[in-house]
Order: C-alpha cells, then sequence, then structure tokens
C-alpha cells in the first residue's frame, strides 16, 4: 500500500514539474484542432477584388482532351461558325499550369467578358472581335507569343498545340500594364448550405442533360449521386482533362437557348451572332434537379441577371463551378 502511494505521489511530481506534459499539450492542442471551426470557402471569394482572366478554349474534335478547365469558377460554351463551339473560361485566385488549348477570339464572347470584367485571352481572332476589344476597352493577351506555349508532342494538328499558365497571364498584366482589381461583383452569387431544388414546385428531375449545339456539337452531362456533381461529356464522349486524365465535373449548370444567325465580315459569311440583350427563359441544374428560371440583360456590358421563374427571387447557386450553356434555338435541349 505505501509503495502504491509513493508511486502515485511521484506521478503527480512529474507532471507539476513538466515532465509528460509535452504529450498533454499535444493531445489539448489536436482536441481543439478537431473541434475547431474550419473556415467557409467558396469556389471564388465574394470579397475578392481581384480581376478574372477569361480564356478562350478550344473544343474542336481534334483538340481534345483540353486542359485547365477544372481550375475555372465559371465556364461559357457558346457556338462559332460551322456548327463547333468553343469555350470561355474564367480563372481567378488560383494557379493552374496548363490552360488550353487556346483559340482566337470571337465577338459573341466579349459581352460576356464584359459583364464580368475580366482580361479576355486568346491566339489572334477575327478581325471584328479584335477591333471590338479596342472599342468596348476589353483588356487582353494575345497568347501565341512569349505568353503561351506550344505543346508539339501531342498527336495533333499545331493550330491545336498552344497552351498557356496563369503565372504567364501576371506577366503579361504586369508588362501591358493593365489593371489588375476591379469593382465589378461576382456575376454569381453562392450558398453556403447546399440547396435543394425539390422545394420549388417547377423543379423537375435532371439526372441526365444533353445540349444539341448543332450537328457537330451536343454537350452532354450524367449525374453522380454519390458526390452530388455532373458529369460532363461532349458527344457522348468524356471530357477529360490533359494532364489528370480524369473526366471533368460540374456542380451547376445553367442553359439557355438564344436566337444565332450568320453575318459576313472580312468575305467570310459562318461568323455567328447572338441575340442576347433582352430576356428569356432557360434552366438553373444542380444536384439532380432542373428548376425553371429567367435571364436578363440591358446592355453589352450590364451583367445577366438570373431569376427564378416561380418565386421572381434572383438565382443563388451551390458552391461550386459552374458551366452556362448558350446553344441556339435552333438544337434541341433534352433534360430527364
Amino acid at each position: 500500500m505505501k509503495k502504491r502511494l509513493v508511486f502515485l505521489i511521484l506521478i503527480n511530481l512529474l507532471l507539476i514539474s513538466g515532465c509528460g506534459s509535452k504529450n498533454s499539450t499535444t493531445e489539448i492542442i489536436n482536441n481543439n484542432t478537431q473541434i475547431e471551426e474550419i473556415p467557409f470557402k467558396y469556389i471564388v471569394d465574394p470579397s475578392s477584388t481581384t480581376r478574372p482572366y477569361a480564356v478562350m478554349i478550344n473544343t474542336h474534335n481534334e483538340a481534345l482532351p483540353q486542359a485547365g478547365l477544372q481550375d475555372a469558377y465559371i465556364v461559357y460554351e457558346l457556338m462559332v461558325e460551322g456548327g463547333i463551339t468553343r469555350m470561355m473560361a474564367l480563372f481567378k485566385d488560383i494557379t493552374s499550369d496548363r490552360i488550353g488549348s487556346v483559340r482566337s477570339a470571337r465577338t459573341q464572347y466579349l459581352d460576356y467578358a464584359l459583364e464580368n470584367d475580366a482580361i479576355y485571352v486568346h491566339a489572334g481572332g477575327a478581325n471584328d472581335a479584335l477591333i471590338g476589344l479596342r472599342t468596348l476597352n476589353i483588356p487582353d493577351v494575345d497568347v501565341d507569343g512569349v505568353y503561351g506555349f506550344r505543346d508539339t508532342s501531342l498527336n495533333r494538328a499545331f493550330e491545336h498545340t498552344l497552351f498557356t499558365k496563369t503565372s504567364l497571364l501576371e506577366t503579361a498584366v504586369n508588362n501591358k500594364g493593365i489593371k489588375k482589381t476591379t469593382d465589378v461583383k461576382n456575376i454569381l452569387t453562392y450558398s453556403k448550405e447546399e440547396i435543394d431544388l425539390s422545394k420549388y414546385q417547377s423543379s423537375v428531375e435532371a439526372k441526365n442533360i444533353s445540349i444539341k449545339y448543332s450537328y457537330y456539337r451536343t454537350s452532354n452531362y450524367t449525374y453522380d449521386e454519390a458526390n452530388k456533381v455532373y458529369l460532363r461529356s461532349m458527344n457522348d464522349t468524356k471530357n477529360t482533362d490533359l494532364v489528370t486524365h480524369k473526366e471533368y465535373t460540374v456542380k451547376n449548370i445553367i442553359v439557355y437557348g438564344l436566337n444565332y444567325s450568320s453575318y459576313t465580315y472580312d468575305n467570310y459569311s459562318l461568323y455567328q451572332r447572338i441575340d442576347n440583350i433582352g430576356s428569356g427563359e432557360g434552366y438553373y441544374i444542380t444536384d439532380g434537379k432542373a428548376l425553371p428560371i429567367t435571364w436578363s440583360k440591358t446592355s453589352k456590358s450590364s451583367q445577366t441577371t438570373y431569376k427564378i421563374k416561380e418565386t421572381n427571387d434572383n438565382l443563388v447557386v451551390n458552391n461550386g463551378n459552374t458551366y452556362i450553356q448558350i446553344y441556339p434555338t435552333s438544337g434541341i435541349l433534352s433534360i430527364n
């Protein structure tokens, strides 16, 4: 009994003197770390004043796979000449080491660069689009030179081999003296809590989405219920990343149709223009549901406003990346 008492006294003395306290402190720190609330992280910081890059991305069948789209917070897909599409991907406050392949400027994307106050990134372009950049005062970076790099090891035509990265774009902005900050707010508002579209009477199931732009391009989405994202395909072929080889995933889809029309410039008659000033209807799609929405845009530089058709409330989207699919009304949208 005395030996046990002496042993307990020695243990207490050791604890008081600090011996053995390191592990106890570590346990307390670990415990505190486990219960410490982790700050919520938006896909793009709503308080950030950084100006985004809007990069023209190739979607030609012979230019796949693409690179870097997993780092974009918004991707626009519109149709250009010949029934093909191109994407304009927005990057902000991130580092991405391979983006592309990068393609040329087209006029129908300039309004969407304007409404995001973005730095437009391209490789050459149609003459009227290049003139538009000047007249609309859109800062731009042409990466077909020192601000891009060619990967000629790829088994594709030379025109599909141009890539860039955010460090090169930062160098370009510094060299050109382009303003790096903006007072324009993010075009989308993101929710901290997961949005349940089933609470709206007008919502419908959206496990499979098909957006046919033309005979050449159909963009497809299949819902991954386990991860609450959509798996992206083009022409029923997985849309994968050149570097990671992973299929691109999308949290939010905004889709609506516009009138496209051909016009002639520089003796080329297949260029496309879109009637995007006005209003119309479309869908917001997330978590396996589609909700009817309205869109409106009052001028080239004004931001497109999205509202829930059922309530006329401003649209708030789930926290995650968003693809804005603007297809011609001559195309076909299927949601089921």
